[in-house]
């Protein structure tokens, strides 16, 4: 039987991995809408109803949980498209604020 501290930890571990798989969703979002500005042609395949799937080339495990959401949206009878893509390296960005 778990301590209630023990409890508290466990509880912690998996909102941080849970934060931790929401954070490398958004960076394989970040990079799928980079594509699609250069290609806007790849967004007339996506009919507007559909649930987007991702799946990184490069995580297996991010790859396994977002295939098993894949497979529960679509059981829920949900239309469903899936984009194989490399998942980023890492995030870098230059910004640069001009005021005049």
């Amino acid at each position: 039987m778990l301590s209630p501290d023990q409890k508290d930890r466990l509880r912690v571990t998996a909102v941080k991995e849970k934060g931790k798989i929401i954070q490398k969703n958004l960076d394989l979002l970040s990079e799928f809408m980079k594509y699609a500005f250069e290609h806007p042609e790849v967004l007339n395949k996506i009919p507007p109803e559909a649930e987007l799937i991702l799946l990184p080339t490069n995580d297996l495990k991010l790859r396994a949980l977002n295939k098993k959401m894949a497979k529960s949206l679509t059981i829920k009878g949900k239309k469903v498209v899936v984009v194989e893509i490399e998942k980023p390296k890492s995030i870098v960005s230059k910004i640069e604020l001009l005021i005049t």
